[in-house]
This record gives C-alpha cells, sequence and structure tokens, in this order.
C-alpha cells in the first residue's frame, strides 16, 4: 500500500535529519594526475538546522554536496547523513537514499526541471516515479506550489517562468518525497541580488516549516548572511565558521562571531587574512600562554629564548 503524502514539520527521530563527516576525503585520479578535493574534512550540520557553505572555487565545497547528495562516492573518512551509512552503500540503497532522504536543487535550472511539463507536472514527476497514486501527486504538488507562493503558475512550463520562478519550482521539485535533508548548489547563483533573496527567503520558509535540514552552497556574502551559521571550506577542509545572533531578513540587530575550526586531527586553518597580514610562510613559532596561544612569524636572523640553551635547561652544571 502506498503511504499518504502529508507536509507537516518533521518529527520522529532526530538522527533523521542530521549530517555527520569526520575525516572525509574524497581523491580523484586519472591515469597520471591524484587530486585530493576532500582533505580529511570534519561537517556537521543538526536536524532542522539551515547553513551556508562559502569558498572559493576548487575549495572543495560543490564535491563535499555530491557526496551528501549520494552523487559522489567518498574515498574514506566517516559519512552518515539521515541515519544512513554512506560508505556501505551499494548501488540500489544509493539510488533510493537519492530518491526518499535528500533532495536537490541546482544552479542551472536545465537539470532541475523537465522543460516539457509545467511547473505542476513537475512537481509531480519523482513522485510518480516513488509510485504515489494520481490524487496523492496532485494534493502534494499543489501543497508545495502553494508553499513557494507559484500556486498560480501552475500550467506554466520552466520557459514561460522567470529564472527565480523556476528556482522556486526546483524547490518544490526537490521536496517532492519529503526528503529529510534539502541540498542546494548555488541556487542563486544565475539571480539578480533581489531576485536571490527572494529565492533564499522560500528556502528559510521551507525550513522553517518542514523542519528539513538545509545546506546551500553559495558565492553570494549577502545571501550567506542570512542564516545563523557559515561553514567556510579551504583547500578541502572546513577553515572557519561564522556563527550570528538575530540573523534573518527581518534582522535590525546581527551579532557575529567568527571562529577557526579545530578538526578531529588536531589541525588549525588560519584565516588568510591573518597570514597575509604577519607574512606567514611554512614555520610559525607558538607560544603558550595563560589564556591563548600566540603565534608569531619565522625571522630568518631572530635571536629569541629557543636559540639559548639555558631556555631548555642545557646551561653549565651548577
Amino acid at each position: 500500500m502506498t503511504a499518504t503524502l502529508s507536509l507537516t514539520k518533521q518529527a520522529g527521530n532526530d538522527a533523521d535529519g542530521r549530517i555527520h563527516c569526520e575525516g572525509l576525503v574524497r581523491i580523484y585520479k586519472t591515469s597520471e594526475i591524484e587530486v585530493l578535493a576532500l582533505q580529511g574534512l570534519d561537517f556537521h550540520v543538526e536536524p532542522g538546522e539551515l547553513i551556508t557553505v562559502v569558498g572559493a572555487s576548487g575549495s572543495g565545497k560543490s564535491t563535499l554536496l555530491n557526496v551528501l547528495g549520494g552523487l559522489d562516492q567518498p574515498t574514506a573518512g566517516v559519512v552518515r547523513v539521515g541515519g544512513h551509512d554512506l560508505m556501505t552503500m551499494n548501488a540500489v540503497q544509493r539510488n533510493a537514499y537519492r530518491r526518499d532522504t535528500v533532495g536537490f536543487v541546482w544552479q542551472q535550472t536545465a537539470k532541475n526541471l523537465q522543460p516539457y511539463l509545467d511547473a505542476r507536472s513537475n512537481v509531480e514527476f519523482p513522485l510518480a516515479i516513488a509510485g504515489h497514486p494520481r490524487r496523492a501527486r496532485r494534493v502534494r504538488s499543489e501543497q508545495l506550489l502553494e508553499i513557494v507562493g507559484l500556486l498560480d503558475r501552475a500550467k506554466h512550463r520552466p520557459a514561460e517562468l522567470s529564472g527565480g520562478e523556476q528556482q522556486r519550482v526546483a524547490i518544490a521539485v526537490a521536496l517532492a518525497n519529503e526528503p529529510r535533508i534539502l541540498l542546494a548548489d548555488e541556487p542563486t547563483g544565475e539571480l539578480d541580488t533581489a531576485t536571490a533573496i527572494e529565492v533564499f527567503d522560500v528556502l528559510r520558509a521551507v525550513n522553517a516549516e518542514l523542519g528539513v535540514t538545509g545546506v546551500v552552497v553559495t558565492h553570494d556574502p549577502l545571501v550567506s548572511q542570512q542564516v545563523d551559521r557559515t561553514v567556510a571550506i579551504r583547500d578541502g577542509r572546513i577553515s572557519s565558521e561564522i556563527v550570528r545572533e538575530g540573523a534573518g531578513l527581518d534582522a535590525t540587530r546581527v551579532i557575529a562571531r567568527e571562529y577557526a575550526v579545530l578538526d578531529s586531527a588536531g589541525r588549525l586553518q588560519l584565516p588568510e587574512r591573518y597570514v597575509e597580514a604577519l607574512d606567514l610562510t611554512r614555520r610559525v613559532r607558538l607560544e603558550l600562554e595563560s589564556d591563548h596561544i600566540g603565534v608569531w612569524p619565522e625571522f630568518e636572523h631572530e635571536e629569541s629564548r629557543w636559540e639559548r640553551p639555558e631556555a631548555h635547561g642545557f646551561g653549565e652544571d651548577r
């Protein structure tokens, strides 16, 4: 018997919407080269949380999203998403995971929507593949289109919709099979600022109303600031996090704090602006103080206490 579709905030086991990566490695190999895209990355998202992920091109953020979405196979490490172990999945399990556990929104609308179907039929398409009856598909599609504000455009094909409207339909499509987790790779990348904010506002709304865990990769600083937590990736690892209080479109006062991230191997990436300001290179000096750790650049002709034998207790016997 086919399960009845609903449109309520997800409850149940908190682990259903949790993302946990520890020591995640993804290596791409060809006959001549080997590229380490993710280098022992640690990444955690709580059930129902909405976060943004930022980083330069080639930093590994899209690779991370593809791994979380079951579109790419991790090389090593721990990857658990929505109660599933992505390291041990076979092909059949991976297909079911992509269909039922995660929803995906791409930057390119051609990847999100069938051009020959209208908006309602696009939303119903994944439901039909999952075997839901026609009436349930119709009810679900209309509910989702209403949430994204496009029920009045239900009979329009993608070519008859604006870029922002296409992405809002894409969000509805991604949510069709009631996924626990919504992943979006640059969903506002091809939109102007005002439209980008409208689309992200829809993502915030479905996160709040349906309790879906959301991970959004973006280059847009205005978009990334609309959530309580932003994770930065550099060279295949989490480098820093910005945690905000009072974030959102209607916020009048936002308090933001940036934290460097210490991973499970004890590695810490210094912010690039600190590295450049102090001209830090391959080696730095560290010193433990009572309430902080000092970091200094290496100087070629530096006389320090580390160069004096007595500093190490190697002085003359007395």
